[in-house]
C-alpha cells in the first residue's frame, strides 16, 4: 500500500483543480479522509482478523461498495460538509476509489478486492510501480521506507502536480 502520506494526493489534486469553484474546505478533508480510511482495516489485525478475511487489510474497506457507501455518507452529510449532496457523493467515492486504485498499482501484498461482494478475489493492476508499504514501524524508518516514499514522489505525487499545472495551463491558454 501506499503510504497515509500519499493516498491523499488524487484528492488533493482534485481540490486544486476545483479551487475557486465551491468546494468547500469542509468537504476537501472529507474527501482526504476518504481516502486514507480504508487502511484502517489494518486494526483488524489486532483482533485477529487474518489478512486474506473479507474484513482483513485490503479486503471490504478497498471495494467499490465500500466506496459507493462512504459516496452515500458525503451526500447524506453534505450541508454539514458545507457542500452539495453531489459534491458529496463524489468526494467520498472519488476518495475511496483513488485508494483502491493506488493499492492495486504497489508491489505487494494480496492485491485489493475492488469487486466485493460480486468477485472477492484480489487483483493487482499489470503495471505495478509503486513499492508497496512496510506495515511495521521499524521497518518503515528505514531505508526501505526511504525507498518507498521516493517511489511514491515519482509515481503519486509527481503525476498530480503535473495534472494540476496541466490543467491550470490547458485553462489560461483557452482563455
Amino acid at each position: 500500500m501506499p503510504t497515509v502520506f500519499s493516498h491523499p494526493a488524487p484528492v488533493l489534486a482534485l481540490g486544486a483543480l476545483l479551487a475557486g469553484r465551491g468546494l468547500s474546505a469542509r468537504m476537501l478533508l472529507f474527501g482526504v479522509c476518504c481516502a486514507v480510511l480504508p487502511d484502517a482495516d489494518v486494526l483488524g489485525f489486532r483482533l485477529g482478523v487474518s489478512y486474506g478475511d473479507v474484513l482483513g487489510h485490503r479486503g471490504f474497506s478497498h471495494s467499490l461498495v465500500f466506496a459507493g457507501l462512504m459516496g452515500l455518507a458525503g451526500a447524506a452529510f453534505a450541508p454539514l460538509l458545507r457542500g452539495g449532496r453531489l459534491t458529496g457523493f463524489c468526494m467520498g467515492f472519488f476518495g475511496v476509489a483513488s485508494h483502491i486504485l493506488l493499492d492495486a498499482m504497489t508491489s505487494g501484498g494480496l492485491g485489493v478486492a475492488a469487486f466485493w461482494p460480486f468477485d472477492p478475489s484480489r487483483r493487482f493492476f499489470g503495471w505495478r510501480p509503486i513499492r508497496v508499504s512496510p506495515l511495521d514501524l521499524h521497518a518503515f524508518l528505514s531505508r526501505r521506507g526511504a525507498d518507498v516514499l521516493l517511489s511514491e514522489l515519482r509515481w503519486v505525487w509527481l503525476p498530480c502536480l503535473a495534472l494540476i499545472a496541466g490543467v491550470r495551463l490547458f485553462r489560461k491558454a483557452r482563455r
